[in-house]
């Protein structure tokens, strides 16, 4: 069987599968019915390691054992494997989230807090800072800061930026905005995100930013984020960000902001 390396590896990412698992399973495809020694042949991972793996891809919903000796597999259609896989992943997201969510009323909290707050103690704040690496980490970083935020919230972005900033945030800032913290967000605004600026400007003030390109954010003039990458030019799992917790530079930031800001229209 001879399968592209570059269609295996789209397939390890699309189903969360490891090399051999991705081997074995368009082996079978390849196949219809197989028993795990021609899968092992045709699929060059070892004898050994077939049995396991054609176990773990039938719990995942990829195969179905045969009834009868010998053992044999069969494929399913990739159409379904599809459903399979997509609902046992919601099933599992749901099972752990419901698992996170109960340790909010469990002992094991507050001593993960304790370990935390006596760990914070021996941190000198000039290393409380650290990169942060993919958009999504990025954004639930910055979620967090929005979350914890207690007087302002102040956010540059880009045009496109500001589209991701309404799907990502828009829960945290609500809530922000209740407990009275002041939100101010600048970006360009045109076309592409006019009915997005505009249903942010529910919650913060947002005015419109056409000529400056940044990305960044200040929480209560302590906390700072900000993107050292071109959202138009780098590929979201490769997007960067370095978090510094330091009202020295935050406050500054705030203060070169500010000259800024009172430039900026209104929407």
């Amino acid at each position: 069987m001879i399968v592209k390396d570059e269609f295996l590896s789209r397939l390890r990412k699309i189903f969360d599968l490891n090399l051999y698992e991705v081997r074995v399973w368009t082996a079978l495809l390849s196949r219809g019915v197989s028993t795990a020694g021609e899968l092992s042949n045709i699929s060059d991972v070892p004898r050994s390691r077939t049995y396991d793996i054609l176990e773990t891809l039938e719990k995942k919903g990829f195969i179905v054992m045969k009834l009868g000796k010998p053992i044999k597999f069969v494929a399913l259609k990739p159409e379904e494997v599809i459903e399979r896989v997509k609902k046992n992943l919601i099933s599992d997201a749901n099972e752990k989230s419901k698992r996170l969510e109960k340790l909010k009323g469990e002992d094991i909290l507050d001593e993960l807090n304790s370990l935390f707050t006596q760990g914070v103690k021996f941190v000198e704040p000039a290393d409380l800072s650290g990169s942060v690496k993919g958009r999504q980490n990025v954004y639930n970083h910055l979620d967090m800061m929005v979350r914890e935020a207690e007087k302002t919230i102040t956010i540059v972005t880009t045009a496109m930026g500001l589209n991701r900033k309404l799907e990502a945030l828009m829960p945290g800032l609500e809530k922000a905005k209740k407990r009275g913290v002041k939100i101010r967000i600048a970006a360009p605004v045109d076309d592409t995100n006019k009915e997005v600026a505009n249903d942010l400007s529910k919650v913060a003030e947002v005015k419109n930013m056409p000529k400056i390109r940044a990305r960044f954010a200040i929480v209560d003039s302590e906390q700072l984020l900000f993107m050292v990458l071109d959202d138009e030019k780098v590929h979201p799992n490769y997007d960067v960000a370095v978090w510094l917790s330091t009202d020295f530079f935050a406050e500054a930031m705030e203060q070169l902001f500010e000259a800024a800001w009172k430039s900026f229209k209104s929407i």
